[in-house]
């Protein structure tokens, strides 16, 4: 297969990268066009809208203005009191012509003069100095009628102006749209499509902002109201969009016409560079393909261009180079093979499919295979590990695996040699190279797998006992040198320090004890009637240092009565001692620890819940293991040998009850499980 030459790929790749974002650019500029210019010509529709509305207004006040000169001229008063009706006549048609009135009237005694338009009637209880936007019966016109009241004579002045379809001409032609006036009968008999419904909530007393509508108009809706503020007709201002769309078009045929130029001139820019640059990259392709087959004699050209003659001049040292590597590399790789063959461990490499790719004589014997027959097998074939359960851990728990991602890791496990028994094996593993392993295989007996549990037990058990034994320490020698100056509250906490450190180091001896007997086989449980609330009682009071030193307030939320269980009361009593010790050391200083319970008709279930942060996400049953301490936690002390709670489930299952552990809104909860006896303990 011909594969494409540089100087093409350079040339269509600018091309197609200018392209594309030539066309990116145009689209992204025709929408923000398309949107600009949609929103001005809203802003233009809102504002003719307005400009509309304003011009009514304008005319309703001049009306209103034209209605109170009216009222106010002394001639109209003294004409009304004298009954002059022909003088009304001639007068109102004077002040008609001369305001720029349509009409104008007084109504005397249930009957108006009138002169030019005549008024509309009011509606019953509408105010009697107000404008009124009415339609006549037949609908030919509108008017802006205002009535005012001539002083106390009782008659009522009112003045009309025409908003006919000249007004509304002359309106639209200022403002360059156009201008109608619907009354609501005409538009709820012909209302449809987005225009229909737009307008029907302006009836409905909405004020719809301007909108395109897809009939290819810009359209603002004005809602006008009669005096009782009815919504009773609709200023509609309009606009046809092919002036904006015309121009819309015009300037993206301008900006694609630019954008062909653009990319022709680029292409062709493209395909000169590419030929260039070609013919020293086929050049240095030549010289690398000579290194590759071992010709390291041969010098590279010069390359033309400040990158290619860098790269040019960087292979030509990596050439004068290889011959020294190249010893170097075999006489570490004899070093290795002779260190890997000498020393006591087994080691083995894997590749990305854990396929063995190297293992030394150790191994071979340990595993009694023969080196190879394992080389390109898959590890796990191999060794044939086996996890603690009994299961092969090459899928969840393999070493090897969990190494890609930690940087090491190790596992104990034991694998199963072809001519001889299980041997327990520490398996550690690292990453060598990209794609390969270093699997390190320390065979470990069962002794030393104990010295090492010895070991970690007693280091911990150490450090354990050395805080409390310190504070004592602290408090007996400020006891020893200060007793006489000391008033008797410090005599009390130094006293109440020693308490809580012997409570401490009580409790670590009990579990220790317990730890021992279990481990032992002498753990006998000697059932008997026990009263359980006295159980509770007696943990509480052996806490209570322990719980007042962090100023921490047990609630009690227990049944009455508690039913009777058989069991052993000091091993009850160390399980909620435990449990209480635990609470007490991951709650909060000053918070609230809760000691409850629930009777079923075949169990009593005892629970503590404390304040404090709660389990690590899906622990399982993991932190009731011996010597293990539950992960992220945030247990407040670095201490700790991670035998309590083991000990509480030891107690609690040999009792034939079981203990749950989950969180609940704002701390954890330790459920205990007893099963009921028929027998009833007295409280």
């Amino acid at each position: 297969m011909r594969r494409i030459g540089l100087a093409t790929i350079l040339t269509a790749g600018n091309a197609a990268l200018v392209l594309a974002a030539l066309a990116l650019l145009l689209l992204i500029a025709f929408a923000e066009l398309r949107r600009l210019a949609d929103r001005e010509a809203l802003a233009r529709t809102a504002l003719a809208g307005a400009e509309a509305r304003a011009a009514v207004e304008r005319a309703a006040e001049a009306t209103r203005t034209a209605a109170r000169l009216l009222a106010e001229r002394p001639t109209l008063k003294r004409l009304v009191l004298a009954g002059d009706r022909t003088g009304l006549a001639d007068f109102l048609e004077r002040f008609r012509r001369t305001s720029g009135l349509d009409g104008c009237s007084v109504g005397v005694g249930g009957i108006d003069v009138v002169a030019g338009l005549a008024p509309p009637r009011p509606d019953s209880g509408s105010p009697t100095d107000a404008a009124d936007l009415l339609s006549p019966t037949d609908g030919g016109e509108w008017l802006v009628a205002t009535r005012v009241p001539v002083g106390d004579t009782g008659a009522v002045a009112v003045a009309v102006r025409r908003l006919d379809a000249r007004f509304l001409e002359d309106v639209g032609r200022r403002l360059g749209f156009d201008v109608a006036l619907l009354p609501r009968r005409e538009v709820e008999s012909r209302a449809a499509g987005t225009a229909g419904a737009l307008l029907l909530s302006a009836f409905a007393g909405a004020k719809p902002s301007p909108v395109r509508l897809a009939e290819g108009r810009y359209l603002s809706l004005q809602p006008l109201r009669s005096d009782t503020q009815e919504v009773v007709a609709v200023l509609v201002a309009s606009q046809s969009t092919a002036a904006v769309d015309e121009g819309q078009r015009r300037i993206a045929l301008r900006l694609l016409s630019i954008g062909l130029v653009v990319a022709i001139l680029v292409t062709a820019a493209s395909l000169a560079l590419g030929r260039w640059l070609a013919r020293s990259a086929k050049a240095l392709t030549d010289a690398a393909a000579r290194i590759g087959a071992g010709d390291l004699a041969t010098p590279l050209p010069s390359a033309a261009g400040a990158e290619l003659g860098t790269l040019a001049e960087t292979m030509d040292d990596m050439r004068r180079h290889l011959f020294a590597l190249t010893s170097q590399l075999r006489r570490r790789q004899a070093e290795s093979t002779a260190i890997l063959s000498e020393i006591a461990e087994g080691v083995l490499t894997v590749d990305r499919d854990r396929r063995i790719r190297y293992l030394n004589p150790q191994v071979a014997a340990l595993l009694g295979v023969d080196p190879n027959d394992a080389i390109g097998r898959f590890c796990g074939d191999v060794l044939l590990p086996h996890g603690p359960d009994g299961l092969r851990p090459c899928e969840e728990s393999c070493p090897i695996v969990h190494a890609r991602f930690r940087g090491a890791a190790s596992a104990t496990e034991m694998l199963t040699p072809a001519d001889g028994p299980g041997r327990r094996v520490v398996v550690t593993s690292s990453a060598l190279t990209e794609d390969r392993q270093v699997v390190v295989l320390r065979d470990e007996t069962a002794v030393e797998a104990a010295r090492r549990l010895r070991d970690a037990v007693l280091a911990n058990v150490s450090h354990e006992f050395k805080t409390p034994l310190a504070a004592q320490l602290a408090s007996v020698e400020l006891l020893r040198e200060r007793l006489l100056e000391r008033g008797e509250a410090e005599t009390e906490r130094l006293v109440q320090s020693l308490e809580r450190g012997a409570l401490r180091l009580t409790q670590l001896v009990d579990n220790l004890l317990e730890s021992v007997r279990i481990e032992a086989g002498r753990d006998s449980i000697r059932l008997q009637p026990v009263a359980l609330d006295q159980v509770i009682e007696e943990a509480l009071g052996l806490t209570l240092p322990l719980l007042e030193q962090r100023s921490q307030r047990v609630e009690m939320d227990l049944p009455y009565p508690l039913p009777a269980v058989d069991g052993d009361a000091a091993r009850l009593t160390q399980v909620f001692v435990n449990l209480l010790a635990n609470a007490n050391k991951f709650a909060d200083a000053a918070s609230t620890i809760t000691v409850g319970g629930e009777v079923s008709p075949q169990a009593v279930t005892l629970w503590v819940e404390d304040e404090g942060p709660g389990l690590p996400p899906a622990p399982g049953g993991s932190i009731f293991e011996r010597f293990v301490r539950a992960p992220g936690a945030g247990e407040p002390e670095p201490g700790g040998i991670g035998l309590g709670l083991a000990i509480v489930r030891s107690i609690v299952e040999r009792h034939g009850g079981s203990i749950q552990a989950c969180n609940v809104s704002g701390g954890v909860r330790f459920s205990v499980i007893l099963p009921r006896t028929s027998t009833e303990v007295a409280t």
